[in-house]
């Protein structure tokens, strides 16, 4: 933690100065420790800022939105924000290296899933998952919603949200944990105000800070990761407040698994040698590393009973580092190991903007309604320094030597830069809810973005590869939603929504489309003991690049994919003591128009096929028993269907199905000790195929032992 003293530094001058986090709303001061917990479920009266900036409920909403809360977070065992988000319907959601955190959800992948932090649009590879203490919350809202979130998400929005200071007078919770793998947590929460009672003007500071390690279920994998975040909350006035928030993130990883590689013939149902599925072929110094630092200035203003404001100020500075030998492939015989590709690479990105929005309540003809508008700016820069050699080498699966990266042939030590992509965005956008009646509101918003995309060579200038390349395009989009509030407790909605994604190479293309059309309900049933949700949607994505069948070196912007699907999500209280929780998500995804140029130079159509690593039905299922005042048990099952590797559709990643269970005895009014196993059966799955192919396995059975407090 080379970079810990700095950090202590800047928080010791932050703590005097006069800044702080609001809400639009500011809440009375709370004396004591925390507040009581609320009932578990759906709780379809809270918000989501990413879904709407009209401060709607998730019930008032008239689309698919689902949150993970830090009360789900922590009785779900949730290890990283992305075991968080795979607990909401239909996320299927893994980490293999070189993807950093990878999405398949409602029959789209990659880049166009948008993955946000506290509401603004990142990189995607900043999305590879970190410990889950500092998050406060994930979101999910399903289809194109570019309305808020900008260019992209056909597919859907992912939000991960960090705890900030809360206006309490003291309050402290701390975690320690252990299990399989010396897998270690240690975590702590500090909240304090730190004015005198009375003060004019109130601050209050949070801290956050966990530590994990692992020595991981791959051979000579050890992973080490320290997560920050502090914030400083000022009620300047009754009716403006200020946040500062800082978040540092560090992780170290050694000898990154990259794969087990799939057994001849490769045909069919993907096979490994269980006997050496633990095995790490990469090479002993091979390295992950990643470095993140985010800093924000959020205003929030209370104008007049009906209008306020809140801009968010924003800087993003992150570095990652690989360092590896990444292919792995059996012979023909499945004797030995074929590894080649030696990846030496660092990403740079900075991302720097402001976010500005406007509210107001008003009546129009006599009706109730609310609008949002505001702008946005935000300069994205990222530069990559890769150096990419064959370095083939064969080694014996059961008995060989990893050896060193700079000991393959044609490594070389040092970065040289590559290309350095700026993307510069401004946006306008505008959304309104009107009350037609009591029981009828219809949801209305458009966005405009004007996008400019700068590239720089770095490396030799050539007619094909000059010293820059620009581009521009500037997307609208938009939704309408309606929703019929026919009971108090139960209503149906229809939407339609549109999204933008902006194309990528060099190819000066115009923006591929996105739009759905969505019918859902959000209701109570059995005297309030229970609540569902219940969405089916078709999305048609269209006009992205494809090979050219006449021309394999050339694109042509004609491709065209659709998904349809349904997804339900319900919780009941069976019993007082019996909580059953569950959601499942059905879809039915295929390439409309998509050519691909395989290993021989032709180019073969792939109409008709389901793209890769989408699986057709995800399910999650808890049951959560309290056995008496202090003691209660639970088990949970995942199931994911098997999806295929390649866009030929002819080799598969089985289904798998994984179950847990935990005991927590509530030790006092403070703290619990929580035993958790996590699959249960020791499953042998893969949660992604590469393209090797090669599996990316998931974890056998653990075991972990936690001890939580809270004051």
């Amino acid at each position: 933690m080379k970079h810990l003293p700095l950090l202590a530094s800047l928080l010791g001058c932050l703590s005097v100065n006069a800044w702080g986090q609001a809400g639009l709303e500011l809440a009375p001061t709370t004396i004591g420790a925390e507040e009581p917990d609320a009932e578990p479920g759906l709780s379809l009266e809270q918000s989501s800022g990413m879904a709407s900036r009209l401060g709607l409920s998730l019930r008032e909403t008239p689309a698919s939105v689902a949150v993970a809360n830090r009360q789900d977070i922590e009785r779900r065992g949730a290890q990283t924000f992305q075991d968080a988000a795979n607990t909401l319907p239909g996320v299927n959601a893994s980490a293999p290296p070189g993807f950093g955190g990878f999405i398949s959800y409602r029959g789209f992948t990659s880049s166009q899933i948008t993955q946000m932090f506290n509401g603004i649009n990142v990189a995607t590879g900043l999305a590879r998952p970190v410990d889950a203490w500092i998050y406060d919350r994930v979101e999910l809202v399903g289809g194109p919603s570019s309305l808020i979130n900008g260019a992209g998400s056909v597919g859907g929005s992912l939000n991960y949200v960090t705890k900030l200071a809360e206006r309490r007078d003291q309050a402290a919770e701390g975690l320690l944990s252990y299990g399989s793998y010396d897998t270690t947590q240690s975590a702590f929460g500090l909240n304090h105000r730190l004015s005198p009672a009375g003060a004019e003007t109130q601050h209050y500071a949070r801290l956050d800070v966990s530590h994990n390690t692992s020595n991981g279920y791959i051979d000579r994998q050890q992973r080490d990761a320290w997560s920050l975040a502090f914030s400083l909350l000022s009620d300047l006035t009754p009716d403006l407040s200020h946040t500062l928030a800082l978040e540092y993130q560090d992780e170290h990883e050694d000898s990154p698994y990259w794969g087990t590689p799939v057994r001849n013939p490769k045909a069919g149902e993907m096979k490994i040698d269980r006997h050496n599925r633990f095995n790490n072929y990469n090479v002993a110094d091979g390295l992950y590393e990643q470095r993140t630092v985010w800093l924000r200035s959020i205003i929030d203003y209370r104008i007049s009973p009906d209008t306020s404001l809140r801009n968010t100020l924003y800087h993003l500075d992150s570095q990652r580092d690989y360092r590896n030998l990444e292919t792995y492939q059996y012979n023909a015989d499945n004797s030995r190991v074929d590894r080649s590709t030696a990846y030496l690479v660092r990403h740079q990105g900075t991302q720097s903007g402001n976010q500005f929005e406007l509210r107001h309540e008003d009546r129009l003809l006599g009706l109730d309604t609310t609008w949002s508008t505001g702008f946005e700016y935000k300069v994205n820069s990222s530069t990559n320094s890769p150096a990419n050699v064959p370095a083939r080498n064969s080694v014996d699966p059961d008995n060989f030597q990893p050896g060193y990266f700079y000991g393959l042939p044609g490594t070389r030590q040092g970065w040289v830069k590559d290309k350095t992509n700026q993307v510069t965005t401004r946006a306008l956008f505008i959304e309104n809810r009107l009350a037609l009646s009591d029981e009828l509101s219809l949801l209305s918003g458009l966005r405009y973005d004007a996008i400019d995309l700068d590239v720089t060579n770095h490396r030799l200038v050539t007619a094909s590869n000059p010293r820059h390349l620009k581009r521009s395009w500037e997307p609208v989009t938009g939704r309408l939603g309606l929703t019929w509030q026919f009971l108090p407790s139960a209503n149906v909605y229809v939407q339609y929504s549109t999204a933008a994604e902006q194309p990528s190479g060099p190819q000066n293309f115009e923006v591929s489309t996105g739009k759905q059309w969505e019918v859902g309900s959000k209701f109570d049933y059995l005297d309030g003991r229970g609540t569902a949700t219940l969405a089916a949607y078709r999305i048609e994505r269209k006009d992205f690049a494809v090979t050219d069948p006449l021309d394999p070196a050339n694109s042509l912007p004609v491709g065209q994919q659709t998904s349809k699907g349904i997804e339900l999500a319900s919780s009941l209280r069976i019993t007082p003591k019996l909580l059953a929780e569950t959601n499942f998500a059905w879809v039915d995804a295929e390439y409309g128009e998509f050519n691909e140029k395989v290993a021989s130079g032709a180019v073969v159509s792939r109409k008709g096929n389901t793209p890769t690593n989408v699986p057709q039905r995800v399910a999650n299922l808890w049951l959560t028993y309290d056995l008496a005042p202090s003691w209660q048990t639970g088990v949970d099952a995942r199931y994911v269907a098997s999806v295929y590797a390649d866009n030929a559709n002819t080799l598969t990643l089985p289904a798998y199905t994984l179950y847990g269970s935990f005991l927590r005895y509530q030790v006092d009014s403070h703290t619990s000790i929580t035993g958790r196993v996590r699959n249960l059966t020791n499953e042998t799955y893969g949660k992604f195929a590469h393209v090797s192919p090669a599996y990316y396995l998931g974890t056998p059975r653990t075991f972990e032992l936690a001890v939580q407090t809270r004051f």
